[in-house]
């Protein structure tokens, strides 16, 4: 079968297609590390760019064990991590995610969980409130509505699920949590409007959340069926972007890959099982550079102008 041109891009590390030298990000400063806590869910959302669901496996859970020399390691090497970001999958899947959680808070670090909000938080409510009032708004949850309506939201995520979040938001405001939104630019709504929109379906339900811009992210659709432009150094100048401005300029995340005998340090939260991405497995040894060679890396970071830490 002849290979199509689409299928030929983001092949070579160093070089695009027609030749040009590929963007690349150097490491600036390690501010945000993100920790996947497994890539099992209890939904399988539509364009879900990790794959997740109640059988995907290929991220194993990782144990609280596993990330304490992460947590070290930063107050040794002096980064200047501003903040822990705990993903999925889901992340209250994960047995011991609530110990996780205050491992990480009582290494003095702030902590952003991103969740579906969809029933198996249930399982930690309580433990929850109870390192909430220890550590308060160091503890930020991040949940997901993808859209401001139920059937759009539905058509993502499964039947059922809109109404349950939306209790479950609802609830963690009532209990005063930290707590942001994270949509999906799943129609052509400009993000005021969209933004105007999820505010008046808050205030339709009594939820005491304010929409600010810290309060809410919508991000990017990422189609591995769609094509999209491979990123030159020129691209820069022409896009008038910069490389420091990319996730991978201030972020890394740490997964625990099925079969592994140790965890792996990525440049992102997106290229999960992509092993050309892989940086070792410490801190110190992640700090090499990133060529953009992902498809994803155009068209949610570079193009979609999105990253996983806004809004937290």
């Amino acid at each position: 079968m002849l290979q199509s041109k689409k299928d030929e891009k983001f092949t070579h590390p160093f070089k695009t297609l027609q030749g040009k030298e590929r963007a690349y990000v150097d490491l600036t400063a390690l501010k945000t590390l993100w920790i996947n806590t497994g890539t099992r869910c209890n939904l399988t959302c539509e364009n879900c760019y990790i794959e997740s669901s109640p059988t995907n496996d290929r991220l194993e859970y990782i144990t609280n064990e596993e990330v304490l020399p992460f947590l070290e390691e930063i107050k040794s090497e002096n980064y200047p991590v501003e903040y822990i970001g705990l993903t999925g999958g889901e992340p209250f899947l994960n047995p011991e995610i609530t110990k996780i959680l205050s491992t990480i808070l009582k290494h003095d670090f702030e902590v952003l969980v991103l969740t579906n909000a969809y029933r198996v938080i249930n399982r930690h409510l309580d433990e929850l409130v109870k390192i909430k009032e220890i550590y308060g708004d160091k503890l930020h949850i991040r949940v997901s509505l993808d859209h401001h309506t139920l059937d759009i939201h539905e058509e993502q995520r499964g039947k059922g699920t809109f109404n349950k979040t939306l209790e479950q938001i609802k609830w963690l405001c009532d209990q005063s949590f930290n707590i942001s939104i994270a949509g999906r630019s799943l129609t052509n709504e400009s993000l005021e409007q969209e933004k105007e929109c999820y505010q008046n379906l808050f205030k339709k339900w009594n939820i005491p959340l304010s929409l600010s811009d810290k309060k809410i992210v919508v991000f990017p659709e990422m189609d591995l069926n769609r094509d999209v432009p491979e990123i030159t150094t020129e691209c820069w100048s022409i896009l008038n972007k910069s490389p420091n401005d990319q996730m991978c300029a201030t972020e890394r995340m740490i997964v625990k890959r099925k079969g592994d005998a140790s965890v792996t340090v990525l440049p992102c939260t997106l290229l999960a099982y992509d092993e050309q991405f892989n940086l070792g497995s410490t801190l110190k040894d992640s700090k090499s550079r990133v060529q953009l060679n992902h498809k994803f890396c155009a068209q949610f970071c570079v193009l979609g102008g999105a990253s996983c830490s806004s809004a937290k």
